[in-house]
């Protein structure tokens, strides 16, 4: 990393802990180091600012947020200030980023970029809301597919949708990739 902060995944060519959008995200941990989720950047600099998360220490990107009075280091992980009790979630709930970054941002039926939600037993046709029942799909493949059943059309998945394994993929779910200053704080197998 240099001293501007301009670190880009060579596989991706984005940012590390950036979004499908382009959205930067700065991973959140709680006062007891476990990790929250990834806030948005404006997010964690309102944090830093208004004096309810700290910068942790050696976690800035090198960049200086600057304004009248004062000058802010761009952050990559910060820590809540007072603890913040999270209740026990076995299963992850089913977002549109966590889905879509379950099936990588691809299209299930094609392979092309992803930019829908698909119910493979259409809701009309009594299919549920649900990991098991939704992949992402691009607009083409969604619409051809419409209110039909995979065998209407011949198509077949690669693999069956399941809901996501890993104690961090939800918030992991909606970055391109976790910034590699992330993953101390993440645990083993977080990557």
């Amino acid at each position: 990393m240099g001293n501007n902060g301009n670190r880009v995944d060579p596989r991706t060519g984005a940012h590390p802990a950036q979004t499908a959008s382009g959205r930067r995200r700065v991973l959140l941990l709680n006062a007891s180091w476990e990790p929250l989720g990834a806030v948005a950047f404006h997010r964690a600099v309102v944090l830093l600012v208004g004096g309810k998360a700290e910068l942790v220490a050696g976690e800035a990107e090198g960049r200086l947020l600057h304004s009248e009075h004062r000058v802010v280091p761009a952050p990559s992980v910060i820590q809540l200030c007072v603890y913040v009790h999270v209740p026990f979630r076995a299963r992850a709930p089913m977002t549109r980023a966590g889905l879509m970054g379950r099936d990588r941002h691809r299209c299930v039926y094609c392979g092309a970029r992803a930019d829908t939600i698909d119910h493979v037993v259409p809701r009309s046709r009594g299919g549920g809301h649900g990991w098991e029942n939704c992949v992402a799909c691009c607009g083409p493949c969604n619409r051809r597919k419409a209110d039909r059943l995979l065998e209407e059309l011949g198509w077949r998945l690669p693999a069956a949708p399941s809901a996501p394994r890993g104690r961090h993929f939800g918030l992991l779910a909606g970055a391109v990739a976790p910034d590699p200053q992330w993953l101390p704080y993440l645990g083993e197998g977080a990557a």
